[in-house]
């Protein structure tokens, strides 16, 4: 499907007879240059300048027939010093461009690819504010994605003023240098360091990178399906999910085992179904002007959770598991930090020590995962001694984006060069830790952070820590976005905390916020309750008779669709195929699923359309067009093609099924239906 046409002096890439990229002195496509950079990072917010010292067109290029393949030799013009020399071959999936030799002091480059005015293009990552990356620049750098996300908000000036964490549109914990084409192909860069994929010219689409990638890679298929199956192919596949979890909702509860018990006694009462309990705080608790935050050192606290192993076993005698929370970082104040610092399993600064970072009241050392022995260390200690060991289940396993880019690591890589990948290597420990344990198929974590290759380990993503409202960049939204774009890269299984996270500036949970989100989380691959960072400010599901019911039908409804969700699961395990897929996924010739963000279908045959805006009793749906779509909740029949405005009382979304579905049974008889 890809070929390759040369000359003597040009390169061409052509997918069919549609251009992808060409290289000649009266257009080159490849420029290099020389640039200094300079990273503030305050709290996991990165401030990131560059002073860009030159950028040359290398406009004189010899093709050279290399076995196979073509050998490229770029100057700047014929009488230069060879700059850069890449291989091109033709790949069973596309075509590849592997640098073979770069000229000292080359530290930027950039790369141009073909486009066309009305080509969409989809990736990059976790994206939160847009599914269709055109028009737009994409800075592909793992961080704190930013609180409100929007610079003419209140909550961002604020949170920029006070914390400098404001955000903007394209901050995300899990960028990815890797993107999908509307023309059935895609491309990914092999690199770690900053990127900047800029796709708001009308005839190209450039990757800038802070270095020389090792490879540029396309891709090409004939269903953008078989696209999403190339690059899981290409990034590793999730294994399932743990049978547990299909048993209902995740309740995230921090205030100790006596709070835990008392609320799920309140679940179970009224019937809801419950999975395990999630209590972040196992390892205690420090109040922060932030909010209660945990205690980084991890291992079992005793004052808030006694005999938490012989808790677990009886939680689970009773089909319920119990869940925690870590980190790669080790509070100064705890008993685990001595010990890393003394075996030197800890980043060190300019001086050789102990490097330490600022998380906002409270200092931590950062454990070293290029160092094997820290590797294994953590992994022993915490992860399989202080957690499997004793009966854990999961763990959401967070931070994975702070690296700091001036400590000093053991394999003698830049931090600056390592920060992108610290994600990768923080879910490989964790799932080595499980894998060595036996408990692949038993227990699960979940990460809000990643980059190439985390799909390969991490078995669940989050959407991170959305505030605790409707807004457009921050809000309910967003996490359908962030599942839709994951999901175009291998990451079959999404899900996000119920409710939101980040309550800050007076900006607090509404009831009806919370129930459009249980709403959406019961169409998702799992169902997991927040307190969020301010618990006593913010309203929670056991507050009200209302809530704790409402919580209790979804997730009966999420428990019933459970058989749909395994076949999913199954599918997504096998072949990288998400469970929450964006409408073109399905629907390539309906131009109209191409641009929709704020729905998506769940598998094949489920179309979703939470409500994500605030004071509204109904929302508008498109049906995609050859198919004839029933309401979940009432039977009635619609044809495709249209937008139809579809009302949305609490606990009954806007959900189609399509008629001739094999899982039509199942729901029809969805609990709640007329």
């Amino acid at each position: 499907m890809i070929r390759v046409i040369t000359e003597s002096h040009a390169v061409s890439v052509y997918l069919g007879d549609s251009l992808l990229f060409r290289h000649g002195s009266d257009a080159p496509a490849v420029f290099v240059g020389r640039g200094q950079a300079r990273f503030d990072m305050y709290r996991g917010n990165f401030d990131i300048e560059d002073y860009l010292e030159a950028r040359e067109p290398l406009t004189h290029l010899d093709v050279l027939q290399d076995g196979e393949a073509h050998r490229l030799a770029f100057r700047r013009h014929a009488e230069d010093e060879l700059q850069l020399e890449l291989r091109l071959e033709t790949t069973r999936d596309g075509a590849c461009l592997t640098t073979r030799y770069a000229a000292p002091g080359i530290n930027r480059t950039w790369w141009r690819l073909a486009a066309e005015r009305d080509e969409r293009v989809w990736g990059c990552g976790e994206q939160m504010s847009y599914l269709d990356l055109r028009g737009r620049h994409f800075p592909l750098w793992t961080s704190e994605p930013g609180v409100g996300r929007d610079k003419s908000t209140y909550v961002t000036w604020r949170s920029d003023l006070e914390n400098r964490a404001g955000g903007n549109y394209y901050h995300t914990n899990y960028p990815q240098p890797t993107f999908l084409s509307s023309r059935y192909y895609a491309c990914h860069l092999e690199t770690s360091s900053y990127a900047d994929f800029d796709f708001r010219h009308d005839g190209f689409h450039e990757l800038q990178v802070w270095a020389v990638p090792e490879r540029l890679e396309l891709f090409a298929a004939p269903s953008y399906l078989g696209l999403v199956e190339t690059l899981a192919a290409r990034f590793g596949h999730q294994p399932r999910l743990p049978d547990w979890v299909y048993e209902g909702v995740i309740l995230g509860l921090k205030r100790g085992k006596a709070h835990a018990e008392e609320k799920l006694e309140q679940a179970l009462a009224a019937d809801m179904a419950v999975s395990a309990l999630w209590c972040e705080d196992w390892a205690g608790i420090r109040e922060t002007s932030f909010g209660a935050r945990l205690f980084w050192d991890w291992q079992a606290s005793e004052s808030r959770y006694p005999d938490l192993a012989g808790w677990c076993r009886e939680l689970e005698s009773r089909g319920i598991r119990f869940l925690g929370y870590v980190n790669p970082y080790l509070c100064v104040d705890g008993e685990l930090y001595p010990v890393a610092r003394d075996h030197g399993y800890l980043a060190t600064d300019g001086r050789g020590e102990a490097a330490i970072v600022d998380f906002g009241e409270f200092h931590c050392g950062v454990v070293d995962f290029t160092h094997p022995e820290a590797c294994a260390w953590f992994k022993d200690t915490i992860l399989k001694a202080n957690m499997l060991d004793i009966g854990l289940s999961g763990w959401m396993a967070d931070f994975g984006e702070y690296l700091p880019v001036d400590v000093t690591l053991a394999n003698g890589v830049s931090a600056e060069v390592e920060h992108n990948r610290w994600p990768t290597r923080w879910a490989r420990v964790n799932a080595e830790a499980v894998a060595e344990r036996g408990k692949t198929a038993e227990a699960t974590f979940f990460m809000r952070a990643g980059y190439t290759g985390v799909q390969a380990h991490c078995p669940l993503l989050w959407g991170g820590d959305q505030s605790v409202d409707f807004s457009r960049h921050d809000g309910i939204g967003t996490v359908i976005t962030a599942a839709l774009s994951s999901g175009l890269l291998g990451n079959a299984f999404h899900h996000s905390d119920i409710g939101g996270y980040t309550s800050l500036f007076g900006n607090v949970r509404t009831a009806e916020l919370f129930k459009r989100w249980v709403d959406l989380a019961a169409f998702t691959p799992v169902m997991r309750t927040h307190e969020c960072n301010r618990p006593t400010d913010n309203l929670q599901w056991f507050d009200s008779a209302e809530l704790t019911e409402h919580l209790a039908h979804m997730s009966r409804v999420y428990r019933h669709l459970s058989p749909y969700l395994r076949a999913l699961v199954e599918e997504g395990a096998e072949l990288g195929i998400p469970v929450q897929r964006a409408l073109f996924l399905h629907f390539e010739d309906d131009p109209e699923a191409h641009g929709i963000q704020t729905q998506y279908l769940y598998g094949p045959d489920l179309m979703v359309a939470p409500v994500v805006e605030e004071g509204v009793a109904a929302r508008e749906v498109y049906l995609p067009a050859g198919e004839t779509w029933v309401h979940l909740w009432s039977g009635v029949v619609e044809e495709g093609g249209r937008r139809l405005t579809v009302n949305a009382p609490d606990g009954r979304p806007p959900v189609f099924f399509r008629q001739g579905s094999a899982w039509r049974e199942l729901f029809e008889n969805v609990p709640g239906r007329d």
